[in-house]
């Protein structure tokens, strides 16, 4: 057995071990057949029933009282948790009179899995509990979960460092209460869309994720190559050009939840793969849209919580329509005090220079003008609010307003201070379209690297003919956040992205060997906390022989022991190099 396993991890091999030799696999490859989950046991209980209801579950052990012949387990299925009382004489059987006494007390863990055949009744202590007649090891848990003790609703030893339970994301969902509730309203999110847009006659598609050209929004992407066709390829940052080529082949309407990824920083509102929801609709315009938008929130918001109500930190946010609705330019002149309208690029840089705003000279006009509302403007939108009109330097994708050719029609929607939807009247007009690319390319030349490419294969599609149309995206983490009160997009992912885990470096064996210390022992001492022979250096040589001797010991390396003369003569040769 490795030295590296802690105490616990090496007697639950040793109990692995003992199983087998008592002729139960641990890990059995059978169909388990249950029929019945722990919630479903409890809401359905009538103590009136007789006979009592056979049931058949399974899920962890998170804890045993055991009483000589009798004890209770509590079972953690997916559903919840449940008592089973277990005895003696129920479970044992002439093919294994030690179900009990041996597996049950001695060999079983927290966290190892099993099934309970029996019956439903309630206790003396009014607890709906499963009487078990049979008992089956399904699956041997090697490593011990930690255990999270509640009093009074407050959780004692909790397993609650972020790192860890995002890494480690299989075991927060075993031993924190409330998480999995968390992504059961992840899948309501989506079911409530879709069943949205479905009802519409709408179209759910899906569109590529390695693309030639990243286009469809302003973001540095993920490259990659095809090493058949031995082209670059991008990850995709945004569905939007795929979803408008259909509405151009004649679909009406077509909508994708879409994983896309961005070569960008991050933080609690950021991962650089993130899940993106984009409906395209034939013959509507973005006032029409912001509608659709609204309602379709309010509905969400209603079946996963039962309110247009939701509390988000200290804040109460009401999903309820209708949203407020202002131009940027009218926002930007309501917290700033400054009007934009018609500055050009030199006047704009001089605005965030008076604001304090931080740009640079790769910026376009839109650029500064999205830095000015982002650092002035946004962080004041609590409440759901449309924020619309933005400058057309701003929106290559989208069509110029009808009553002004600066302004484009398009429109985010704000919540919480950030945004959380996107969506334009598009511009289908394919010459306007062009133009707008090779502004892009302007930008990128000057050093934007989240500039638009040019999809020329896009404006031929347009040169066939797209009608009216207005597209929405929205950020599905982002809108899981809000509907389920986190404040971190990591709380709503299951597997957020993280920096790679820092392996505790340690010194080769030989330059252990180099002190005199056998090689057998090297792996000892570094058990011990001595990662490299540095460490060595200052040791108290009596407490470390004892140290290392326990280790020794305890884990049965029959190793013959060093003197204490040997450990100091390690400590003086240690004391020498350094």
């Amino acid at each position: 057995m490795s030295i590296e396993l802690s105490e616990q991890e090496l007697f639950r091999r040793q109990s692995l071990t003992e199983l087998r030799n008592l002729g139960i696999d641990p890990y059995p490859a059978a169909e388990y057949p249950t029929n019945a989950f722990s919630t479903e046991i409890k809401a359905a209980f009538n103590d009136e029933e007789e006979p009592k209801r056979e049931v058949c579950i399974a899920g962890r052990i998170m804890s045993r009282r055991i009483m000589g012949k009798a004890s209770f387990a509590e079972l953690q299925d997916s559903k919840g948790r449940i008592q089973v009382y277990i005895s003696r004489d129920d479970i044992n059987t002439e093919a294994q009179p030690e179900m009990y006494n041996t597996v049950f007390k001695k060999l079983l863990d927290i966290g190892d899995f099993i099934g309970i055949k029996g019956f439903v009744f309630r206790t003396q202590m009014g607890e709906i509990s499963i009487h078990a007649q049979e008992l089956t090891v399904l699956s041997k848990s090697l490593k011990p979960l930690p255990i999270v003790k509640y009093k009074d609703g407050v959780a004692y030893d909790a397993f609650e460092d972020p790192e860890q339970r995002y890494r480690q994301r299989y075991v927060d969902l075993v031993v924190n209460e409330g998480i999995k509730d968390i992504f059961l309203k992840r899948t309501r999110v989506y079911q409530s869309m879709r069943d949205f847009f479905n009802n519409q006659g709408y179209i759910e598609v899906e569109t590529p994720v390695l693309q030639p050209i990243p286009g469809g929004a302003a973001a540095r992407p993920f490259i990659t190559h095809h090493n058949a066709l031995d082209i670059p390829l991008y990850l995709r940052i945004a569905n939007e050009l795929y979803l408008k080529r259909l509405i151009v082949g004649g679909f009406e309407g077509v909508y994708e939840f879409s994983k896309n990824f961005r070569n960008e920083g991050m933080d609690r509102t950021h991962n650089p793969e993130f899940t993106a929801m984009e409906i395209y609709v034939a013959y509507k315009d973005y006032n029409w849209m912001m509608d659709f938008t609204e309602r379709m929130v309010e509905k969400v918001c209603l079946d996963v919580n039962g309110t247009t109500k939701v509390k988000i930190g200290d804040r109460e946010i009401d999903f309820k329509t209708p949203y407020k609705r202002i131009s940027m330019i009218d926002s930007i002149r309501e917290h700033t005090g400054i009007d934009i309208n018609g500055m050009n690029e030199e006047q704009l840089f001089e605005v965030c220079k008076k604001l304090n705003v931080e740009v640079d000279d790769t910026m376009g006009k839109g650029k500064l003008i999205d830095e000015i509302f982002g650092a002035k403007c946004e962080s004041n939108y609590i409440q759901p609010t449309f924020i619309t009109d933005y400058p057309r330097e701003m929106s290559p994708l989208c069509k110029r307003h009808r009553t002004n050719p600066e302004l484009t029609e398009r429109f985010e929607l704000m919540v919480n201070g950030k945004e959380l939807a996107n969506a334009y009247s598009e511009l289908n007009d394919p010459i306007d379209q062009l133009e707008r690319f090779q502004e892009q390319l302007k930008l990128s030349e000057k050093g934007d690297d989240e500039a638009m490419f040019i999809d020329l294969d896009f404006v031929r599609s347009l040169e066939y003919g797209m009608p009216p149309t207005s597209g929405m995206g929205i950020g599905m983490d982002r809108l899981v956040m809000l509907m389920t009160g986190q404040e971190a997009i990591q709380e709503v992912l299951f597997f957020p992205q993280m920096k790679p885990e820092k392996a505790a470096q340690k010194d080769t064996t030989d330059k252990f060997t180099a002190l005199g210390i056998p090689e057998d022992w090297a792996p000892v001492v570094q058990k011990a906390g001595i990662l490299k022979v540095k460490d060595l250096a200052g040791l108290n040589a009596n407490k470390f022989h004892q140290d290392i001797c326990g280790i020794n010991k305890k884990n049965k390396m029959d190793l013959k022991n060093p003197s204490r003369e040997d450990v100091q003569s390690w400590i003086s040769a240690a004391e020498n190099l350094a």
